[in-house]
């Protein structure tokens, strides 16, 4: 693939003659002109997937028939399989052939969950609205579209939803330990970059095309603290964050509970190494610290930011 500029489309979708007839072939499902019941958005939702074969087809199932239905033909969803070693490809390909709205990204190398999303929102000019959710049906298509709506109403650059807000439906909460690190975490990253959000982990996020565009050459961090320097880039572009209560169902068998103590120490290495970033002292710092920076992501095998693996 080629190196990814800001405004640019992938290769695979760039334009080479005329811009509106190139995307209009390559993308019928974005660019038609909606009937008098669709909404006025164009929408690409990305999945992130990570050896889900047991568990994303029925998620992909209602989500292609929730969108297909309510926003005909202005809708894209994206899998991004990160790395898989099951068939989580060939349940995507079996549900494509279903579901036209449903494609997909595969990198055969893990890259992480931050490094999946980074990668799918390269696909950010297709659509006017992107956001992301699990693959684990965490978020139902109903909780998402809610924040479609009230991105509207808010007029927000990016609707996050917030498990920490009172008027949250948690229909499933997390375990007593995983709350813990979470509120844990949450300060940490509260005393560090005083972004003022309660929940930055809640994987139901959706942003702008304009915003999407505008920060993506700011996003670093390839593990499951992607979502905090997402924000804090947002933050940093003033651009503005809403934070939305959310219906939720916590899942068993999350990926993060599998792993949860040497996830919270990436993580917390990861907002570290963020606000080093942005510190004036980082041009000094940085020489010394990426040899140290890389022998601990080597050691907590966490993912670096890609480069720029093959794309599907």
């Amino acid at each position: 693939m080629d190196e990814w500029q800001p405004g640019r489309l992938p290769h695979y979708l760039e334009t080479r003659t005329s811009p509106k007839k190139n995307r209009e072939r390559r993308h019928p499902r974005c660019y038609k002109t909606p009937n008098v019941n669709s909404p006025g958005h164009s929408l690409l939702i990305l999945i992130p997937a990570y050896n889900e074969e047991e568990r994303i087809a029925p998620v992909l199932r209602e989500f292609a028939e929730y969108y297909g239905r309510e926003f005909p033909g202005r809708v894209e969803i994206f899998v991004v399989l990160n790395g898989c070693r099951d068939n989580t490809l060939g349940v995507v390909q079996r549900l494509a052939k279903e579901f036209p709205v449903i494609r997909h990204l595969n990198f055969p190398d893990p890259i992480g969950k931050g490094g999946a999303l980074i990668e799918g929102l390269k696909l950010a000019s297709i659509a006017e609205l992107i956001g992301y959710v699990d693959a684990d049906g965490a978020t139902s298509p109903e909780a998402f579209h809610a924040l479609v709506r009230k991105l509207d109403d808010t007029g927000a650059d990016c609707a996050i939803g917030s498990r920490w807000l009172p008027e949250s439906v948690l229909h499933q909460s997390q375990t007593a330990l995983r709350r813990f690190i979470s509120r844990g975490f949450h300060t940490i990253v509260e005393s560090l970059l005083h972004m003022g959000i309660k929940d930055t982990q809640c994987p139901a996020k959706l942003l702008r095309r304009d915003a999407a565009l505008k920060i993506h050459s700011q996003l670093l961090i390839a593990d499951l603290a992607f979502d905090v320097n997402l924000l804090y880039s947002l933050k940093r572009a003033g651009l503005s964050v809403v934070e939305l209560p959310i219906e939720w169902t916590d899942k068993v068998g999350s990926k993060v509970t599998q792993s949860l103590m040497r996830s919270s120490l990436v993580m917390f290495l990861s907002v570290v190494r963020l606000r080093l970033i942005h510190s004036p002292l980082y041009r000094w710092l940085s020489p010394p610290l990426r040899p140290v920076e890389a022998w601990l992501y080597k050691k907590l095998r966490a993912p670096l930011r890609p480069s720029a693996p093959p794309v599907k």
